[in-house]
């Protein structure tokens, strides 16, 4: 990609004076005389981005209903700056149909092509900017491990992932040298969005820059390092491999390909860029794609025969009264249904979410989750269309009043917010009181 600078920076101050001396120093070190033009760069307000999620919507229709101003992304398709301070506000934002995520962070996904029908992983996965968008390249097909090793980041991912509609995912909780002794070989492509000292988000976060060090970033390098070993047992041979990072710290970066191309011969690096605040419209960014060739190809273990017996059968029930659409390969665990992705394993490790929740067992009675709404389209169930005040009181928790009888899909714009089990002309809302929000 090619980096172009077409704004001009202000004069150097604010930010910068709060900057490490030892990041000043190197960093002029490295930029020579274009010093002087990135460090005005901290005078320019971080960019802000939202991509849309083309599982549920086109990047055309987009532009059309989105409620805030955008511009397009240039090296992303679905990629959009806006400079709406609270794009999460929105009712298309509860509805999934776009991830608030930094424009340069959208570089990196993309460069592992075409992987529908792939077995693919992100390693370091939350909150789930790059992961949401490998599964909208998926559009369903093949199986997508989202990871996480710190557990209420990894709960953070699997809210997005049901946001915005994922079905063939599979959240786990996993140090990556332990997803590795598992999953030896299994994968066609691996991005690797290594934790990092975070250089490029100075301007987005502040905590990053109280944090840094020096020693910081030998620390963040090392572990890098482990990673990337993980990530190479893990991938099959001729897989694609995406590392990435959001600092400008050489020894994260290009060292760091660099050592991991010297350590393992049989890697061929196809592309490598690094986007820099004072050329790009966004934040400091690192990304590098590599092709495996020759080693192993490992394969997911198949999963045992479902004995779902009297339960798939109220299921089913549900199903033929309320969707158009058949679930397949499914699943029980405890009172739990799920729906998982074709050819996927169960694994040994910790797992938030595989698949669809379909719904719970409640008393003999099948009571479908929030995650089935939000993965539905027009058509697929019986749509309640709401209007923008009404659609605000369901995404408080109110009721409200709505004829017919049964289980619908609230819905705005044609999209779903999540369930409501109407009788005498009420509304019962059953979106989960922790995604409830006050307007």
């Amino acid at each position: 990609m090619k980096a172009e600078n077409n704004y001009s920076c202000p004069p150097a101050g604010g930010l910068s004076h709060n900057l490490p001396p030892a990041f000043l120093g190197r960093m002029q070190r490295t930029l020579g005389e274009e010093y002087a033009e990135f460090l005005r760069s901290y005078n320019l307000p971080a960019a802000r981005g939202v991509r849309a999620n083309t599982l549920k919507v086109s990047a055309e229709k987009f532009k059309e209903i989105v409620p805030f101003s955008v511009e397009r992304v240039p090296w992303c398709e679905c990629g959009f700056y806006s400079e709406e301070d609270k794009p999460g506000k929105f009712i298309e934002h509860a509805a999934g149909l776009y991830y608030v995520q930094e424009p340069s962070a959208m570089c990196a996904a993309p460069l592992l092509g075409d992987i529908r029908g792939k077995t693919v992983l992100d390693l370091c996965s939350a909150p789930g900017g790059k992961g949401t968008q490998l599964a909208a390249a998926m559009q369903g097909e093949g199986v997508l491990f989202l990871n996480e090793i710190n557990f209420p980041r990894a709960k953070i991912l699997s809210q997005n992932a049901e946001r915005i509609g994922v079905k063939n995912g599979i959240v786990t909780v996993a140090p990556p040298d332990k997803l590795a002794s598992e999953f030896s070989a299994c994968f066609d492509a691996i991005l690797v969005d290594a934790p990092c000292s975070g250089e490029g988000m100075f301007k987005k976060e502040e905590a990053a820059i109280a944090e840094w060090s020096e020693k910081n970033v030998e620390m963040c390098a090392a572990r890098q390092k482990d990673i990337l070993a993980s990530a190479d047992i893990l991938l099959k041979a001729g897989g694609s491999l995406v590392y990435s990072t959001c600092t400008f710290s050489e020894e994260e970066d290009e060292r760091q390909i660099e050592s991991f191309l010297s350590l393992h011969k049989n890697y061929q690096l196809i592309s490598m860029q690094k986007l820099w605040p004072h050329k790009v419209r966004g934040e400091g960014h690192f990304a590098a794609l590599l092709i495996k060739r020759g080693g192993e190809e490992g394969t997911f273990k198949p999963l045992p025969p479902a004995k779902l017996k009297e339960r798939e059968k109220i299921y089913r029930t549900f199903e033929r009264e309320n969707l158009s659409v058949q679930f397949g390969n499914l699943q029980l665990a405890g009172e739990s249904l799920y729906s998982l992705p074709h050819c996927s394993p169960l694994p040994s490790v910790q797992t938030l979410r595989a698949g669809v929740k379909l719904g719970d067992f409640v008393s003999g009675r099948f009571v479908p989750a929030h995650a089935l709404a939000m993965s539905l389209r027009r058509g697929e169930a019986d749509f309640a269309e709401l209007d923008e005040d009404t659609a605000h009181a369901y995404l408080s928790g109110l009721t409200f009043s709505l004829s017919g009888n049964g289980w619908r899909v609230a819905a705005y714009k044609g999209y779903p917010l999540g369930w409501v089990k109407v009788s005498g002309g009420v509304a019962k809302n059953h979106l989960p009181k922790g995604l409830r929000i006050n307007k």
